[in-house]
């Protein structure tokens, strides 16, 4: 371990800010974590399997979502590493094939992965539900992937404008949709504008931090403070979910799409990603610390796209024994966590296998620079 951490370490540029590398990484484990405490399933009549969620019955456990859901800092230390990249290449259109290439490669074995496990299950006679049960969450990241690859590739557009002017209009965006939207005067679809404008907001936030702007730790503090008053005061007192992720059964959900809440909190993610880089930064000093750092972000988007077919996996592989604890139970008793919290490693060691074949053959020193 020694060995390799001081060879990663030698191969990082000097010029390498370690603190958003470490900041994509606590992102990654928070959607990760996040997801895996979060998404269960249980058995129905006539050996149905239903999607569930031990928040919709446990609600002591909200506050996890407000730690969990980091999906804000993925999008803005995104916004703000494709901005510093474009800004040192040749040319747009070769950036633009690396950055696809880099962010979509992992879709085409994922998409084949699932079709065969879908035909798999047809063909076992899995009813419909269960099956669109299993595999929507493992789908899922590609929803959260197509918005942050239309971003990417809209970044050059992005370094023209003013950043905080375009986060101000989004803003504005999803406050307009919120309003028809719950205020039923504008057509079901228009809710979907904000899966756009809700992460453009933190993106563009990436990118004018990028060009030097929000440098002071008053901006970052007036974000964290703001942001966090907003998203209380739209809980307290307008009705938004109090849970940052969606609940199911529940009748809003701050994610499908993003809700002003769930935007308000991100702004405040971002405040506070702002004040703790430096920290980070001085911490990535230490070698084994920034390797491990330095080793996550080399398939950071593997382990978003395939963490939730880790868990779903688990899943298929237990179902045949019945309600097993903390996989296929109600998750209703305040024991159910504690049974959850014990399979994460089960999750852990497919996504690992998966992650290794994707570093498999890669150098280091080619990708931590």
């Amino acid at each position: 371990m020694a060995s390799a951490a001081a060879r990663i370490e030698s191969a990082t540029p000097a010029g390498r800010d370690r603190g958003v590398d470490a900041l994509r990484a606590l992102a990654i484990l928070g959607v990760v974590a996040g997801h895996w405490l979060v998404t269960t399933w249980v058995h129905g009549p006539g050996g149905k399997v239903y999607i569930s969620s031990p928040l919709a019955y446990l609600p002591a456990l909200t506050p996890l979502s407000w730690v969990f859901q980091t999906l804000a800092v993925f999008f803005f230390v995104g916004g703000y590493a494709a901005a510093r990249s474009l800004r040192s290449a040749t040319g747009y259109p070769a950036w633009v094939r690396a950055r696809m290439g880099r962010l979509l490669r992992p879709v085409g074995p994922l998409a084949l992965v699932w079709t065969g496990i879908a035909a798999g299950m047809a063909l076992h006679g899995m009813p419909y539900g269960t099956i669109r049960a299993l595999a929507l969450p493992a789908v899922g990241p590609l929803w959260f992937l197509a918005v942050f690859a239309a971003l990417s590739a809209a970044t050059p557009l992005l370094l023209r404008v003013r950043p905080g002017a375009v986060a101000v209009s989004a803003f504005a965006v999803v406050l307009v949709v919120d309003a028809l939207r719950f205020g039923e005067a504008g057509p079901d679809w228009l809710k979907w504008v904000n899966l756009a404008a809700g992460w453009l907001l933190p993106y563009v936030l990436g990118v004018g931090w990028a060009g030097g702007a929000l440098a002071s730790r008053r901006t970052a503090a007036a974000l964290l403070a703001g942001g966090a008053a907003g998203a209380a005061v739209l809980v307290a007192g307008f009705g938004y979910p109090a849970s940052m992720v969606g609940v199911t059964g529940a009748e809003i959900s701050n994610l499908g799409p993003p809700t002003l809440a769930v935007v308000c909190f991100g702004v405040a993610q971002v405040g506070l990603a702002l004040l703790v880089r430096e920290p980070l930064a001085r911490l990535m000093r230490r070698p084994r610390l920034w390797a491990a750092v330095a080793v996550a972000n080399l398939g950071a988007m593997t382990l978003f796209l395939w963490h939730q077919t880790a868990l779903t996996a688990t899943v298929l592989a237990a179902l045949r024994f019945g309600d097993v604890p903390g996989l296929l139970t109600p998750p209703t008793e305040p024991v159910w966590p504690l049974h959850r919290l014990a399979w994460l490693p089960v999750f852990a060691a497919p996504l690992g296998a998966v992650w290794l074949l994707r570093l498999a053959g890669r150098r280091f020193d080619d990708r931590v620079s």
